[in-house]
């Protein structure tokens, strides 16, 4: 059985991946070193699983991951494990710097030893578009120069060229990804889509930054998914791949979508109201991907449409009040990055 490596696979895009590999027959080791964002509950359904092995682990252990390299030889390392949270990396960017580039550092190390005698083994290594920066006019592509605004775009910007300069002085075998604005199941109530159906829920007002006209690239998680194996098994060594769904939304849209849908579902709460709260510094206005290389080398197109996607997800929460209980109401509720200290 062929097995893969997912590590970060108790996080969003990691639980999502590692339930889509499972169902395709592979054999999945999920390494996660159990922060506030990685949740069993995202894989409570595969405890019992004969096909899945859970290690805490923390990347940043060179020692250990080699070891577990050894032992299982995967086939592929789909590496999604990372601080996301850009309000986050506001308020401690530390964090950010200790897992996304010191992290993939020593991941790259062990890597490195292991593929010396296994070596038809790949490093996926997952990123984000918000490495490109603003993009205020037409959409990024994969040779486009870097310029982050955030401390978390700068660590995962840092993890990139981290990564490539593996690929090109010590020949590994590794592909970088950069994806636009995640959505779908099993993603933390930091993040847009999860806080407003959450607060539709819970009759609260939906906040949001500034004035709402900040548009982001919009995927369903399970298309980024499937683009991520298909790169494992179609893509080039050395390559970046970008991966949208050419589709934009500003902020203000995706809470109207999200209104429209609660209410073909209940009666919404009195409270169910859009409500403009101060920005987070540094905010940026768009991102845009151009994912033309991906769609036409590797033959894949994103399946579920904006209307879909956002219903599958509403309906995701609304039956798994266990998922929102499973989390500390703090990380729910509380505001980060709104001051500088």
């Amino acid at each position: 059985m062929k097995k893969v490596i997912v590590t970060g696979g108790l996080g969003f895009i990691g639980s999502n991946l590692v339930n889509i590999l499972i169902k395709k027959k592979y054999f999945v080791i999920n390494i996660d070193k159990v922060t506030y964002s990685s949740n069993f509950y995202n894989v409570r359904n595969l405890l019992k699983n004969k096909n899945y092995k859970f290690i805490k682990l923390d990347i940043n252990n060179s020692k250990k991951t080699f070891q577990i390299l050894k032992k299982y030889k995967p086939q592929v390392i789909f590496n999604l494990a990372a601080e996301t949270h850009v309000d986050r990396s506001i308020d401690d960017p530390e964090k950010f710097i200790t897992s996304n580039i010191l992290g993939v550092f020593n991941l790259l190390q062990a890597f490195r030893r292991f593929v010396e005698k296994n070596k038809k083994s790949k490093l996926i290594h997952v990123s984000t578009d918000e490495v490109y920066g603003d993009v205020l006019l037409g959409r990024s592509k994969e040779n486009d120069a870097y310029k982050p605004s955030s401390p978390y775009a700068a660590t995962k910007a840092s993890s990139d060229h981290l990564v490539y300069s593996y690929i090109r002085t010590f020949k590994i075998p590794a592909i970088i990804t950069n994806c636009s604005n995640n959505y779908g199941p099993r993603q933390h109530p930091e993040k847009l889509i999860p806080k407003l159906i959450y607060n539709i829920l819970n009759n609260k007002n939906l906040p949001i930054y500034g004035k709402g006209k900040n548009s982001r690239e919009w995927i369903y998680v399970d298309d980024h998914c499937e683009a991520l194996i298909k790169i494992f098994k179609k893509g080039k060594i050395g390559n970046f791949y970008n991966i949208g769904s050419n589709l934009n939304l500003n902020n203000i849209k995706i809470s109207e979508l999200l209104i429209k849908i609660a209410k073909s579902k209940f009666n919404i709460g009195k409270n169910v109201t859009i409500k403009f709260v101060k920005d987070r510094p540094g905010h940026d206005i768009r991102y845009a991907l151009n994912s033309n290389k991906l769609i036409k080398n590797i033959k894949w197109k994103p399946k579920v449409n904006i209307n879909n996607g956002l219903n599958k997800t509403f309906d995701w929460y609304l039956n798994n009040p266990g998922y929102y209980s499973s989390l500390r109401k703090k990380d729910i509720t509380e505001r980060l990055g709104n001051k500088i200290k």
